[in-house]
């Protein structure tokens, strides 16, 4: 892949990752204010901004130690994001076609990112 390319590509997934994150804050607004709602509500927020945080970060890394780094972080946040939702939705807290939706982009998120993860350790 050409280094334009490369960029764009980045520039691509920062954009989706910017959608998965406000989609996340729309289930939170969902959830409702039980206790294990809360907990959940919290977690799953926490994470799921920060995998966008985290890779914007990345994209602004000094060098490519940096940008590996916040690139892991952002993949460890996408992985918790991903158990959030999924217990979410098994836990019957929460469980309708757009919380479905969104438990299918983080795994595909998460796998573009360990992607990256990977040609960037190459």
């Amino acid at each position: 892949m050409e280094n334009r390319d490369w960029i764009s590509y980045k520039i691509d997934v920062r954009d989706r990752l910017k959608l998965f994150a406000l989609n996340v804050l729309k289930i939170s607004e969902m959830i409702p204010e039980s206790t294990r709602g809360k907990v959940i509500n919290y977690q799953l927020t926490k994470s799921g901004t920060s995998v966008y945080a985290n890779f914007r970060a990345a994209m602004r890394g000094r060098s490519k130690a940096e940008f590996f780094s916040k690139l892991s972080i952002s993949v460890e946040e996408a992985d918790e994001t991903e158990m959030w939702i999924d217990l979410l939705a098994c836990s019957g807290i929460l469980n309708n076609d757009f919380v479905q939706n969104v438990h299918s982009e983080s795994f595909e998120l998460l796998k573009i990112l360990s992607s990256i993860r990977k040609k960037a350790s190459t």
